[in-house]
């Protein structure tokens, strides 16, 4: 953004510089020019008079005298001809043979208006040609044509550009300074406040200056450190009811499953006390389902400090826990396959326990839900920043549109009145990949079965 805005204020900066110049050095070529002409004016009107009393007295002497002068000091060529074309005076190398010269003595022997005299630039070296008529109202007894030099003009002309363009090259290196800095006093707190809404989102405390920028920004300023703080309190107490909860609840289930193992050997209706046991195992379940979800829904807001984000070899947790369930799906009928061996560390960013977790969750729902000879597969993917973990069964699977509900909280596959299960497995792992910064999708497996795909980062080896 910075580059943009620079971008934007160095060519406005520019453009007004240049709408200031162009004009001025229009304004001196055409004062230059101006005294050019009138300079030359002066001198051909001098010799319209001497070269009237020349023609009155038939005598050109002190005409030539003076034209030779004048064409000796300024080196400009001087062509004075009567009303029957002859020349009265050739100096400076001017002479009535030449065929731009005799075309402006004809225009002028006839009264036509003198052309306007060109703008005069620094790179302009071609003379001008002054002319005037000898004689008093329509009778013209002569024509005065004198070839000016421009090079002193042009010479002055560049001197004047060259003091403008440097003018103007100060002046616009002052407006490009002041545009970096006012670009650096407008876009620096807003990298600040893009810093400080990164740490709300990673769950720390923002510290945005609330004295740098326009007002607006450091109003804007003083709301994210605001919210920071709001968020990170709700965290923190959110963390407290979880640990409260955690320790309120947990021991009157204790003393409640006491008492009823205590009731056991009393007990003359086992049907109802077993089905009272039932119940008060499912509520532990449910328990520690929603104290699990709680801190998994936490964990994007603890990961400030980052001191539990250490990283995990993925390829090691799975072979770990496959070897862990491999009793359960014998028990459950089925077939749970052997992870390919690894020669490398496969690093995800979620720590070992949570990547265990999340493994134990899946495995969970695989061996349980599909089915007395199935199979069940655990393998893995990796790209150069993400590594996806891949439970494959081939099962009796899900519908489409169970398959869009299965993360959802308490829900179950066979309903509410599925026999196990507290519907919290996979909104668990839904969240704790969530707040790593990964995915959870579930996809249908042809022609029957269910795969679920958990895409982690990588961790990157500097």
């Amino acid at each position: 953004m910075r580059t943009r805005l620079l971008a934007v204020l160095v060519t406005l900066a520019l453009a007004v510089v240049a709408a200031f110049a162009v004009p001025l050095l229009s304004a001196t070529a055409d004062q230059w020019t101006q005294q050019l002409v009138i300079s030359r004016s002066s001198d051909v009107d001098r010799f319209v008079v001497l070269a009237q009393q020349a023609v009155d007295s038939g005598d050109a002497t002190a005409l030539n005298a003076d034209a030779r002068v004048y064409s000796s000091l300024y080196s400009e060529g001087v062509l004075i001809v009567d009303a029957q074309r002859r020349p009265l005076v050739e100096t400076g190398g001017l002479t009535s043979s030449d065929p731009a010269a005799r075309s402006i003595i004809e225009a002028t022997l006839r009264n036509e208006p003198e052309a306007p005299v060109e703008r005069i630039r620094p790179w302009s070296d071609a003379p001008v040609l002054f002319a005037r008529p000898v004689g008093t109202g329509t009778r013209v007894s002569g024509v005065v044509l004198l070839r000016a030099s421009v090079t002193a003009a042009a010479a002055d002309v560049g001197a004047a550009w060259s003091a403008i363009a440097a003018g103007a090259m100060v002046v616009a290196a002052l407006f490009v300074l002041l545009a970096v800095l006012l670009s650096r006093w407008m876009v620096r707190p807003l990298v600040e406040l893009e810093t400080g809404v990164l740490a709300v989102a990673r769950g720390r405390r923002a510290q945005v200056p609330e004295r740098s920028g326009p007002r607006e920004l450091r109003s804007l300023a003083a709301s994210v450190n605001r919210m920071s703080d709001a968020v990170v309190e709700s965290a923190n107490q959110q963390q407290r009811l979880v640990a409260d909860t955690s320790h309120q609840l947990r021991n009157p289930m204790a003393a409640l499953r006491l008492r009823l193992d205590l009731l056991g050997t009393e007990v003359e209706n086992r049907p109802a006390y077993d089905a009272t046991v039932a119940e008060v195992e499912r509520l532990e379940r449910i328990l520690d389902g929603l104290l699990a979800l709680a801190t998994a829904e936490s964990t994007a807001t603890r990961l400030a400090a980052r001191a539990d984000d250490e990283p995990a070899d993925l390829a090691a947790v799975v072979a770990e826990r496959v070897d862990a369930w491999r009793l359960s799906a014998d028990e459950a009928g089925a077939t749970l396959v052997p992870c390919a061996g690894h020669t490398e560390p496969l690093m995800v960013r979620t720590p070992e326990s949570e990547l265990a977790q999340i493994l134990d969750v899946l495995l969970d729902n695989a061996v349980h839900h599909a089915g007395q000879g199935a199979t069940i597969t655990a393998a893995w993917e990796s790209t150069s920043d993400t590594v996806t973990l891949i439970v494959t069964d081939d099962g009796p699977g899900l519908p489409p549109e169970d398959i869009a509900r299965a993360t959802e909280r308490f829900w179950r596959a066979g309903g509410d009145g599925a026999p196990r299960g507290t519907g919290l497995g996979l909104a668990i792992a839904r969240e704790q990949t969530r707040a790593r910064g990964g995915v959870l999708e579930l996809r249908a497996v042809e022609p029957h079965g269910l795969q679920v795909r958990i895409t982690l980062p990588a961790e990157v080896t500097p």
